[in-house]
């Protein structure tokens, strides 16, 4: 008799879990411990952005990475690199060899946060093909500041073309392009894990597909870093809902109408303890750390380009040190159904965004001159 024991399959996967440099050395081109670590590696990530004091004064980093088992990366995980003069871009490679993937790492100064949006930057995913929107900073660089729920949306649907996206661009916008919020139906996927429709959105922040099966609130990260206090948000819109609104099981519920949601957060982006806080769909409008939020109270059906404009009330002051140190992060956010991240809402409800303008709180320096 012979017996025989085959390999284990060897791994495919070829992602970067996190990545983060440590010493008290280094720290101190840090505004805070957390800027030094980026914890959770969205798996459609490609680009990583840490935040420093002084891109000048930054010397070579030893960046340090966690990877999928069985990955490998090069250059060597923990060599030291030159992020003055720009991006270092690192390749990961599976356990099998078979599989690779390209991440763009980058040290740069802390952007100050624009305060208009026109939604003229955006392209389609190399591979999957739904719209995204970025900005460019001041020196022509892309800043991934925008996130929808896109990507969980090509789970359910992934030979949908970009304009049957929830979230997609329409040429025709109050100036140029805008964005066009749809809630989608999500077909027999949906139906069977419970998830009967997509609400269209879009928010400051990024979109986590890690938990798209799991727990939908969670794959929204809600919010970026603000150096500054918000005192307004305003814009355009343009909105028609669906005809027959659904509830979370997909039945008709014949006295309701579907509602689009415009509303924006300033909270504490640290704990007590230095621990980072991120906002997600579950507490985004009820955390403890928020200092002042803003919503648009109604938003009436309209085929005509109408003007929104929502205040903030400040539940807690602002510290104007922890202002200065990128102590604060600044979420808005854009949806076509009101009540879509519970997955209800009407199919066909659609609401046009453009010309978004923040209105931040005027600095020392601007009211002495």
């Amino acid at each position: 008799m012979w017996s025989c024991i085959k390999d284990e399959p060897q791994n495919m996967e070829c992602d970067i879990l996190s990545a983060w440099v440590e010493g008290e050395d280094v720290a101190q081109h840090f505004f805070k411990p957390s800027d030094m670590t980026i914890s959770h590696v969205a798996a459609n990530t490609h680009e990583l952005t840490f935040t420093v004091r002084s891109l000048a004064d930054l010397p070579d980093l030893a960046l340090l990475f966690t990877l999928t088992p069985g990955a490998t990366i090069t250059p060597e995980n923990g060599s030291k690199q030159n992020f003055r003069e720009g991006p270092v871009v690192y390749t990961v490679a599976s356990e099998d060899q078979q599989w690779h993937k390209t991440y763009t790492v980058n040290f740069r100064d802390v952007p100050r946060p624009k305060s208009s949006f026109d939604f003229e930057h955006f392209d389609t995913h190399e591979k999957k093909g739904y719209y995204r929107w970025f900005e460019l900073q001041a020196d022509g660089t892309r800043s991934d500041i925008w996130a929808t729920g896109n990507e969980g949306f090509y789970i359910a649907k992934p030979n949908a073309a970009p304009s049957d996206y929830p979230t997609t661009m329409d040429p025709e916008g109050y100036d140029g392009h805008c964005v066009k919020l749809v809630t989608r139906d999500t077909g027999t996927w949906g139906k069977r894990f419970g998830k009967p429709i997509a609400a269209g959105n879009l928010f400051l922040g990024q979109f986590n597909s890690k938990y798209a099966l799991t727990n939908t609130l969670l794959t929204t990260e809600m919010g970026i870093t603000m150096d500054r206090e918000p005192v307004s948000v305003a814009g355009y819109y343009k909105y028609r809902p669906g005809t027959i609104f659904t509830d979370k099981n997909g039945k008709e519920v014949a006295d309701r109408t579907d509602e689009p949601s415009i509303y924006a957060v300033f909270y504490t982006n640290t704990d007590a303890d230095g621990t980072p806080v991120m906002l997600h769909g579950d507490d985004v409008l009820t955390s403890s750390h928020i200092v002042s939020k803003a919503q648009v109270a109604s938003l009436p059906p309209t085929d005509v380009w109408t003007r929104f404009e929502m205040t903030f009330a400040s539940a807690t002051p602002v510290d104007l040190q922890r202002l200065k140190e990128q102590g604060y992060n600044l979420a808005l956010v854009f949806s076509s159904s009101k009540t879509g991240d519970t997955f209800e809402g009407a199919v066909g409800s659609t609401l046009y965004i453009d010309k978004v303008e923040i209105v931040f709180k005027a600095e020392e320096s601007d009211a002495q001159q």
